[in-house]
């Protein structure tokens, strides 16, 4: 209201020095009175200037807001670079992993000496009958292992053998391993060449403590254990 008045008392001083011979024409509805004034008299005004107002609040809300999506923004970006470079890391690390396990499990021994000891006796005719294996003679306790990789098939009393094991292997073939004293691995059991299954023992029919090695070809055919083991690199 103060500007208007003064605006008009402008106007006012300015038609005593010199009139003006056309019709007065009302100023535009504008807030810039300046503006206004001289399109009107084609003079500027001492005194009339424009203002323009500013909200403080607003515009710092603004900054702000602003400001916090570029920080998303650039935070979205450096976790997106950290993720794609751990990511990278660990798929480094599985291959190295898998190509350490594929170099072990090509050095790995695909047959073994099912126990260690003393050969006592082999395989054919002994007392008047048939022995269908080999006896490794040693402490009992002895560590009995899997000739071959395989499946335990069967574990537990036998007659004559007092405690047994029997293992599958992919083949068919079926290694027996006999007079235990401890079972470790049993039934269903999926064990590595080399990797214990029993303990040696003296249960049974059995003149001392001592491993009775059999191989079944086909699942059921006994056949030397010595030929077999030698025809995978081991000997006896």
């Amino acid at each position: 209201m103060v500007v208007a008045a003064g605006a008009l008392a402008g106007v006012a001083g300015l038609a005593k020095v010199a009139p003006v011979d056309r019709d007065i024409v009302p100023l535009a509805g504008s807030s810039d009175l300046a503006a206004a004034l001289v399109a009107t008299t084609g003079v500027q005004a001492d005194g009339i200037r424009t203002v323009h107002a500013v909200n403080p609040g607003g515009e710092t809300v603004k900054l702000l807001q602003a400001e916090q999506l570029q920080a998303q923004y650039n935070f979205g970006q450096a976790l997106k670079v950290a993720q794609d470079a751990y990511n990278v890391k660990q798929e480094s690390i599985r291959q190295e992993q898998a190509r350490l396990a594929a170099e072990a499990e090509a050095r790995r021994p695909k047959c073994v000496r099912p126990a260690q000891g003393t050969f006592t006796s082999g395989f054919g005719a002994r007392w008047g009958t048939s022995h269908n294996g080999i006896d490794i003679a040693n402490a009992i306790g002895t560590p009995i292992l899997s000739a071959m990789d395989g499946v335990v098939v069967e574990a537990g009393p036998a007659s004559g053998f007092g405690l047994w094991v029997r293992v599958q292997h992919e083949d068919g073939t079926i290694t027996v391993y006999g007079h235990v004293d401890t079972i470790v691995a049993f039934a269903g059991t999926k064990v590595k060449a080399g990797q214990q299954i029993a303990t040696m023992g003296n249960r049974g029919q059995s003149t001392g403590p001592h491993l009775h090695f059999e191989v079944w070809a086909g699942g059921s055919t006994k056949i030397n254990p010595l030929g077999w083991l030698a025809e995978r690199g081991v000997q006896i």
